[in-house]
């Protein structure tokens, strides 16, 4: 399981790929080096709150999407947790999600 660290540096390096910029870019945009742009993503070093509120302000982000890692974490699927939500949906709804899992099953 990712620490804290590693998920903040996986977040912020799918933003920056979200916006198509290298590391390069990013860390010329933020003011630092590639090299410790390089170890914020892989979560070897933490941005101090001032460089990442530059990382958010150069990505076009608030701060709080950095900390939406949730889907990043390694985790077994919940199945009890989808039938929830699967009992919650209409039927319309729940035609849609079928045809959608058909086309990952095949």
């Amino acid at each position: 399981m990712k620490n804290t660290k590693e998920l903040l540096g996986a977040r912020i390096k799918e933003l920056r790929k979200g916006r198509k910029l290298s590391q390069e870019e990013l860390a010329e945009l933020i003011g630092i080096e590639p090299r410790h742009m390089s170890r914020i993503e892989v979560g070897k070093s933490y941005p101090s709150l001032d460089r990442l509120e530059r990382i958010a302000i150069a990505l076009n982000v608030d701060l709080r999407d950095f900390f939406d890692f949730v889907h990043l974490e390694a985790r077994p699927v919940n199945v009890n947790q989808i039938n929830d939500m699967l009992k919650e949906m209409t039927d319309e709804d729940l035609k849609k999600i079928t045809r959608i899992l058909k086309v990952f099953v095949r």
